[in-house]
């Protein structure tokens, strides 16, 4: 389960997974019809969301619990989508977390959905799940930077992969255009520069940021949470090469 806010690389991310040769299911925002069934935010699309997955909260953490004796079952997860206090069903997954610089995701968010704010990012949201996680299973659970994704993705990829005790597959660099039978149906409004990319896209340039007021108040109300999960990374991965050395 990889849990991210939005604009966050996720669907990047997703395609990676979904690219590996043991990964046999992948589940694209599983609870995102149930959010907005019952949240009744007027997001792009909503009504068409709503009729295409199940909307029973109960029955939507049944299929996220559920295991494929085939292979590897890959969640991308919208924190902002979990409404409900009790995370006891996330016990049994393995838990991970995407982050990125508010600063890149909430203008991104705000040009896709104009009228959201910042309960709508999950930012909040993902450090509550971060908590619990870390909480529940005594341990600091995995955390990924989008950024570093972009900067070096062979070399992130291969450090999750160890981290999570998966063999690296090289299918994850890249993967072929176009929309996937396992996206959902809002892809064609939220995916569209990943809908024509076939890897992850490097950073060739230095954003000049020119925030408007509505945006620097989410960024800064964002970045405390974003700069906690982001002190985990460094750690994790002093774990994962302690792991491969001596095991």
């Amino acid at each position: 389960a990889m849990w991210s806010g939005p604009r966050n690389l996720s669907t990047a991310l997703m395609r990676s997974f979904a690219n590996r040769s043991d990964v046999t299911k992948v589940l694209d925002e599983p609870f995102y019809g149930a959010y907005l069934k019952r949240t009744n935010k007027d997001h792009p699309m909503k009504d068409v969301v709503i009729n295409s997955q199940c909307t029973d909260w109960d029955d939507v953490v049944d299929i996220c619990k559920s295991k494929d004796e085939k292979g590897i079952t890959y969640q991308k997860h919208m924190t902002q989508h979990i409404l409900y206090k009790d995370l006891s069903w996330t016990d049994s997954l393995c838990n991970c977390f995407l982050i990125r610089n508010p600063k890149d995701v909430v203008p991104s968010f705000l040009k896709a959905w104009p009228d959201g704010d910042y309960v709508d990012m999950g930012f909040s949201q993902q450090l509550e799940l971060f908590n619990y996680v870390s909480h529940k299973s005594n341990k600091n659970p995995i955390v990924v930077d989008a950024s570093q994704l972009r900067i070096s993705p062979e070399d992130s990829l291969k450090k999750l992969c160890m981290s999570i005790n998966i063999d690296w597959d090289s299918q994850m660099l890249k993967w072929s255009s176009g929309i996937k039978e396992y996206d959902g149906v809002w892809a064609e409004h939220w995916y569209p520069s990943v809908k024509n990319s076939v890897s992850f896209k490097p950073i060739t340039d230095t954003k000049e940021y020119n925030f408007t007021n509505k945006e620097k108040g989410i960024i800064d109300k964002a970045m405390p949470a974003y700069e906690f999960l982001k002190s985990f990374i460094n750690w994790n991965l002093f774990i994962g090469l302690f792991l491969n050395i001596f095991t």
